[in-house]
């Protein structure tokens, strides 16, 4: 991987290529390496932390044990809410926060290399927006249609046959009276509306 390309804005070129070095063995098929940002704090500091930035996550890299060995903390493009800086005096703060309302940083970032992540980030987060609203648009398409998705409880619609089915059917020969009773019961147990038991009664007292 050429070096050079990620020492545009003044990184540490040692910590770049420690952390090329580790980092290649992480990423997946088709997955490219965009951006290095390198923590520069204003005290000497051997092995900087730092952010990675790939087409598919941002990865948070962080020197552990004299930097003999590192952790990385990794957010999927399509997982990321929101990404902002806060510039100081000294450097830049870098902030994520995931849609899982989860949220990590790193400060001391030369305010440079901190507006090139944010930008970065900006143009990804438009995209994957889309991406999400995609994704919940076909979940409430397939709730509605009654199939289950990601375990969403589905929203199964009764159809128009069934919903059309509660009137009563009256026998033509049966006794008015007994006709009046059966509807007056239900009436009363909200099988038919009060305005479909007067309707009724009318043609049956008609008939009398």
């Amino acid at each position: 991987m050429n070096l050079k390309k990620f020492l545009n804005e003044e990184q540490d070129p040692k910590a770049v290529e420690k952390l090329l070095g580790r980092i290649n063995s992480l990423l997946t098929s088709q997955e490219t390496m965009e951006y290095i940002a390198v923590q520069k704090k204003p005290v000497l500091n051997l092995s900087p932390d730092c952010i990675a930035l790939t087409n598919r996550r941002i990865i948070f890299c962080r020197p552990k044990n004299f930097g003999l060995s590192m952790d990385f903390q990794d957010y999927s493009w399509v997982d990321v809410a929101d990404c902002h800086i806060k510039e100081g005096i000294v450097g830049s703060t870098f902030m994520v926060k995931t849609t899982q309302h989860f949220t990590n940083m790193m400060d001391y970032l030369p305010k440079n290399q901190a507006r090139k992540l944010y930008q970065f980030a900006q143009e990804v987060e438009e995209r994957m927006r889309g991406v999400r609203r995609e994704k919940n648009l076909e979940t409430l398409r397939a709730s509605a249609g009654g199939v289950t998705v990601n375990n969403a409880t589905p929203i199964i619609t009764q159809p128009q046959m069934f919903q059309e089915e509660k009137k009563p059917l009256l026998i033509e020969n049966e006794d008015p009276f007994a006709l009046l009773q059966k509807l007056k019961g239900l009436k009363e147990s909200g099988v038919i509306s009060p305005e479909e038991f007067e309707t009724k009664k009318n043609e049956i007292l008609s008939r009398v």
